[in-house]
């Protein structure tokens, strides 16, 4: 009987590692399914009961929905990110765009003091270090560029993967209670504990996704406009990049408006630098701090470093998914650990026992 039971779970473990191995190369499709199932339910319930308890087509109706207001949208604007950036590039290898030149403008604006700290370094020292920074911007148009020329050629291997997604999330809206009373039923948790953790992975998803774009859009345009206004171009590409950069709490756009303030003001055009500073720190990072804790820290119950963290970690990691990847991760480790020491504190008699 040992022998069998044991057999079963090696069996079990062997049959969920292939499982995964056979659907991790659209792992990014199943998760963002999900995510867009948890936070688009509500509308999914709301429309089930409009239409009568007709779950095909509230589940139709809502990923139409969705489709339209966030992933159409999305593409959109990457693909604008794409272009943009590809654009750019093609003007620096021209010569348009003289980055020595304009790195040399930066230069002798410097103070006198600060120009003989420069050219007090080794020999090679500042040069060496302008080099590497115009070879970084000419390797972030290239990377543009590169993504550009990937996507033509691998639109086949989207398209499946964005077909799955709407499949999938079709069948998330239309089973989800199912499928939720299935998870709960087969985890090898107790029942309080799967439903802490599954609220805190859907409290999670709905702060991180929704508070994290509902932000990043609106610095991205508050930026992009700014830049359109005062004639900094290309104000899209650097819109965009306000919108993707916003996703890391604390820092966010500010690595784009803060350089092109410096750059602004060292090359002579000191009143459209003030403004865009102004407009950065007084209504663009208004924003973040007004905005981000109620949609972001306090659902998620986190403190703002641990945010700032495990999203850029999870970035790191995982790419763009990781900006809700890291966050859940660190949450349900806090969630955790929480659950662990309430059964520390309760004992082995009212609980499970630590040991």
């Amino acid at each position: 009987m040992v022998v069998q039971r044991v057999s079963f779970y090696v069996l079990l473990v062997l049959v969920t590692l292939a499982f995964i191995a056979v659907i991790l190369p659209f792992y990014s499709a199943i998760f963002w399914a999900v995510v867009f199932a948890i936070l688009f339910f509500p509308l999914y319930s709301w429309l089930e009961a409009k239409l009568g308890g007709r779950r095909n087509v509230a589940a139709v109706l809502s990923v139409i929905i969705c489709l339209c207001l966030v992933i159409l949208p999305g593409l959109a604007i990457l693909s604008s990110l794409v272009q943009e950036g590809a654009s750019l590039y093609q003007r620096i290898s021209s010569g348009q765009i003289d980055l020595p030149r304009m790195l040399n403008q930066v230069v002798d604006a410097l103070p006198i003091f600060v120009q003989d700290r420069l050219r007090s370094l080794e020999t090679g020292g500042f040069a060496d270090l302008r080099e590497r920074f115009s070879s970084s911007l000419m390797q972030g148009g290239s990377f543009f560029a590169g993504r550009a020329l990937t996507f033509g050629q691998s639109t086949v291997e989207f398209f499946i993967a964005f077909g799955l997604m709407l499949y999938l999330l079709f069948f998330l809206f239309r089973d989800g209670r199912a499928l939720a009373k299935t998870i709960r039923s087969a985890a090898p948790l107790s029942d309080e504990h799967t439903n802490q953790f599954m609220a805190k992975f859907a409290s999670v998803v709905r702060a991180t996704v929704r508070g994290n774009i509902i932000i990043a859009i609106i610095q991205g345009a508050i930026g992009g406009v700014t830049f359109w206004a005062l004639g900094v171009q290309p104000a899209l590409l650097w819109g965009v990049l306000m919108v993707i950069l916003s996703l890391v709490p604390a820092v966010g756009a500010a690595l784009v408006w803060v350089p092109t303030a410096i750059y602004l003001a060292v090359t002579g055009a000191v009143l459209q630098a003030v403004i865009i500073a102004a407009v950065g720190v007084f209504v663009i990072g208004l924003v973040d701090n007004l905005l981000r804790p109620p949609l972001v820290g306090k659902e998620t119950k986190m403190p703002d470093y641990v945010v700032l963290i495990s999203t850029i970690g999870g970035i790191s990691l995982v790419g763009v998914n990781g900006f809700v990847i890291g966050p859940l991760i660190a949450a349900l480790f806090i969630a955790a650990w929480s659950l662990f020491e309430k059964e520390r504190e309760r004992g082995p008699e009212d609980g499970i026992s630590p040991d």
